[in-house]
């Protein structure tokens, strides 16, 4: 029997995150213009999706997540380190932090420093307008604001909050109202993608709206299994509902575009024979185009957090989230008042220096008042805690995601290289250190009892630094192995707009093309580059909104 003729589109889109899901609103406002979203994972049809505290349940379900984990590193402790992303509609927009953060002016003009035009702050802010619907605080001193994703305030609030602000305006820390807004230092309250208790993810945001207008084409548990060529041009995708099952494809009148996340886009250029040759031949996959750097340029924060114990009779997230008191939260939360489980996991943010003189915060802390058990995933603490993380903005530390087989079913080998770099370690133990001094505060101190993790017999550089490989973990945010810049930098993969060097067809859009870390959560900063990516696929010439 005869395989039946692929099906055609103008776009295909590999991946529904993000910038998948961007991608497919703003191309599908062309009339005409037809687009195929093929997605991985299962639709978003899990509860715990929705209800913003129900990532607990969410990041350790293989059902709606990859369960990626890291090499085990000498920095690690020899440890394998969880680093799951999002495989549903939404992709990791549906079981991440919630978290909005642009980051500072200054990564992105670093990025057209490298050599890519158009990519400074100036001609970026407007995308980031684009994509967001900023309700509460800094409506109109940031910008107007069109998009489809809410961007709200922190409607939840505890004491032990409060106070841990106080403490680090005690310590010279500026609070900021709105970190957004292009000075971002400072101590306050994170902005959420949730509204009326309920997360908002991409695919609510973006990808539903695009279904509605009949030309968008959205295919569920189709995991793509290698591009396909016609010579050194791009003309569809082959995908796979299941292991071993039968192969389908799609055909792109126009052009493939790859928004597959950093580990899958790395991993499914190398299997579709884009790549370093040696790492090809390995695979056994034929070379259709030799680019050295797909799968290089691989970053990750790498964060550690330190836990404190709340004195007797003080109520923390860990006495909330059990037993009649949950019931209590639900109750709240199920007639539309606040309760914790709408709030993101990260509820303070402080950006700050690791150390006196610096001219911009290159640490990103957040504090929670809650805890998990030490060892364990996503469990709360029995006793009531605090906890108080930190993390470098701008790691120097790079590794690689490589493809093990030509299998796609098989997991990449994911190798972030945590704290290889001596500026890292540096800046990590800054980190730490404020941390501290963050937690033990004359205004915290009413609250908390002691020390928990890594407790007060930990004081040297060398012993905070033993914690850290045995403790720390990643954030989540990984970006760089199809990193943009000019086609004379060999580890280059994309041009500044996004279309593969040396091909035809293909563009990669997603966190993997970042150059460098931005000094945030990735989140924003993706659905930017997906803005600004639909208006290179459509011909328009990229400019920025008005303010």
């Amino acid at each position: 029997m005869s395989e039946p003729a692929p099906d055609t589109f103008d776009y295909v889109i590999v991946g529904s995150g993000a910038a998948g899901s961007v991608l497919a609103y703003r191309l599908t406002e062309d009339p005409g213009v037809t687009v195929c979203v093929l997605e991985a994972g299962p639709p978003d049809r899990n509860p715990f999706i929705h209800i913003p505290a129900g990532f607990i349940k969410t990041l350790v379900n293989p059902e709606v997540t990859w369960q990626f984990k890291t090499e085990p590193l000498a920095m690690t402790g020899g440890r394998r380190i969880s680093t799951t992303q999002g495989r549903t509609l939404g992709g990791s927009t549906s079981v991440n932090g919630m978290i909005y953060n642009r980051g500072q002016p200054g990564d992105l003009d670093s990025w057209a420093q490298r050599g890519n035009r158009g990519w400074g702050y100036d001609d970026c802010v407007g995308y980031y307008r684009r994509s967001e619907n900023r309700i509460g605080f800094g409506e109109g001193n940031r910008g107007r604001t069109t998009g489809g994703l809410p961007i709200t305030d922190m409607d939840w609030f505890h004491p032990v909050s409060d106070a841990f602000i106080a403490g680090c305006q005690g310590l010279g820390i500026p609070r900021n109202p709105d970190y957004n807004s292009g000075d971002q230092a400072g101590v306050g309250y994170f902005q959420r993608a949730i509204q009326k208790g309920r997360r908002v993810s991409a695919a609510v945001a973006f990808l539903r709206p695009a279904l509605a207008r009949g030309t968008l084409d959205l295919r569920t548990n189709a995991r793509a299994s290698r591009l396909l060529f016609e010579g050194k041009r791009a003309v569809g995708v082959e995908y796979l509902h299941e292991r071993g099952g039968t192969p389908r494809q799609v055909r792109a009148r126009r052009e493939v575009i790859v928004s597959a996340g950093t580990a899958n886009t790395a991993r499914l250029l190398q299997v579709s024979g884009i790549g370093p040759v040696d790492l090809l031949g390995r695979l056994g996959v034929p070379v259709v185009h030799e680019r050295r750097g797909v799968g290089s340029n691989f970053r990750d924060h790498y964060a550690s957090r330190m836990v404190m114990r709340a004195k007797p009779g003080i109520e923390t997230l860990n006495n909330l989230g059990r037993g009649l008191k949950l019931g209590g939260q639900i109750l709240r939360w199920a007639t539309g008042q606040p309760s914790i489980l709408a709030t993101a996991p990260s509820h303070v943010f402080v950006f700050w220096k690791s150390f006196e003189g610096l001219d911009q915060p290159d640490l990103q802390c957040v504090f929670t008042p809650g805890s998990y058990a030490e060892g364990k995933n996503y469990v709360l603490d029995d006793y009531p805690g605090v906890t108080c993380g930190a993390w470098q903005h701008r790691p120097e530390s790079t590794g690689w995601v490589r493809a093990r087989s030509a299998d796609v079913f098989e997991d990449p080998e994911i190798n972030p290289n945590y704290l290889s770099d001596p500026m890292d370690v540096r800046v990590h133990l800054g980190g730490m250190r404020l941390v501290r001094r963050m937690l033990n505060t004359p205004e915290l101190a009413r609250f908390l009892d002691r020390e928990t993790l890594p407790g007060p017999d930990v004081q040297s550089d060398d012993e905070l630094l033993d914690f850290a490989k045995k403790n720390g973990s990643t954030t989540y945010h990984l970006i760089g192995t199809a990193k943009m810049g000019p086609e004379t930098d060999p580890m280059a993969v994309v041009s500044d707009r996004l279309q593969v060097h040396g091909m035809a067809g293909l563009r990669v859009v997603d966190a993997s093309v970042m150059p460098s870390m931005t000094s945030a959560n990735t989140y924003a900063t993706t659905l930017m580059i997906a803005e600004k990516a639909a208006d290179f696929i459509r011909g328009r010439e990229a400019a920025p909104l008005a303010a």
